[in-house]
């Protein structure tokens, strides 16, 4: 299990993950630019990460139940646990006459956007740590 630092630290580290994940699929997609009919993929995690968010910051007892007045009310959808991001096809641009309808362009944008918050990730867990290990380093000088 390891330590945990703090609740925002497992976050930043599944959305790492997951930025990892989008740039591994937006590299496929570059690398097929010329095979025939290949349509490019994504992958949105945003739905995944705030349900995730809302499970690690959620405080006991804080979670609204439903009230049943009625014997013949319904009862309320299930809470999903599934904190998987979803795979789905990016269309919307013309497809060559090969029917390969990647845009290196929308690519190279998307991939630059990833990176950029990627590294606004990395620097967040170092400052993360690094408050940790200042704290850590504090108290051992004082005994």
């Amino acid at each position: 299990m390891g330590i945990n630092i703090s609740r925002a630290h497992e976050l930043m580290k599944s959305a790492m993950d997951y930025r990892a994940a989008r740039q591994d699929m937006i590299a496929s997609n570059i690398a097929n630019a010329d095979t025939p009919f290949y349509r490019p993929r994504d992958v949105r995690f945003e739905e995944a990460l705030a349900k995730e968010s809302a499970q690690i910051f959620a405080q006991k007892g804080q979670e609204l139940q439903m009230t049943h007045t009625n014997g013949a009310h319904l009862n309320g959808f299930p809470r999903s646990n599934d904190s998987k991001a979803t795979t789905f096809f990016r269309d919307g641009h013309m497809a060559r006459n090969d029917g390969n309808s990647v845009d290196l362009d929308v690519e190279s944008s998307e991939m630059a956007k990833n990176s950029v918050m990627f590294n606004a990730l990395t620097a967040a867990l170092k400052k993360d740590s690094m408050l940790f290990k200042s704290v850590i380093d504090a108290s051992s000088k004082t005994s």
